[in-house]
């Protein structure tokens, strides 16, 4: 069984981001997927700033995100970038931390305007920690999805939830076939 670990990039337990991360760790449970997640949010606000690589909080991240077949980062954007709680976090992640592992990001934000920052800031980034195995990132717009009271994702496109799913399942056949590569 494959493991995917989810970064969830929100400082907010409510948010558009949270919400698609959760749909996103039950579509993959349901599809057979051991999934861990990382809200950075709660891990020690100290700890992140002040890079404690020595925390138990962020060294238990860190092995999250070591163990992992995938890893998934979902993020509001803000600026036209990723939140910066997310990028304490992935200063965090070893050099090469996610080198042999298939990454896909996924994006949230209010305009349409932001669309290209999962090419200009995502993508750098994650070269930089070694993803090789890169998934054609998802960026959904707020009119396209919103959040309910219990932080479920409610798709108000039809067309954003086939994106994420179309994504999600190319990164279940990228995982299958490197799987296959390995065994054979």
């Amino acid at each position: 069984m494959s493991q995917v670990t989810i970064i969830t990039g929100s400082p907010s337990k409510q948010s558009r981001s949270a919400a698609l991360s959760e749909y996103i760790a039950l579509y993959l449970q349901d599809e057979k997927y051991e999934v861990k997640t990382v809200h950075v949010r709660d891990l020690p606000a100290e700890d992140l700033v002040y890079a404690n690589f020595s925390s138990p909080a962020i060294q238990e991240a860190q092995k999250k995100v070591a163990d992992a077949d995938a890893v998934i980062i979902v993020s509001p954007i803000y600026k036209a970038s990723y939140t910066g709680i997310l990028k304490t976090f992935l200063d965090l992640i070893p050099e090469k931390g996610l080198h042999n592992k298939t990454v896909l990001p996924i994006a949230t934000g209010g305009t349409i305007a932001h669309l290209l920052a999962l090419d200009y800031v995502f993508k750098p980034t994650l070269s930089v920690l070694g993803a090789t195995a890169l998934i054609h990132g998802v960026y959904i717009v707020d009119s396209e999805a919103a959040y309910t009271k219990e932080n479920e994702i409610e798709f108000i496109a039809e067309e954003a939830e086939a994106r994420i799913k179309r994504s999600l399942k190319e990164l279940g056949y990228h995982l299958e076939q490197t799987k296959r590569s390995v065994e054979s």
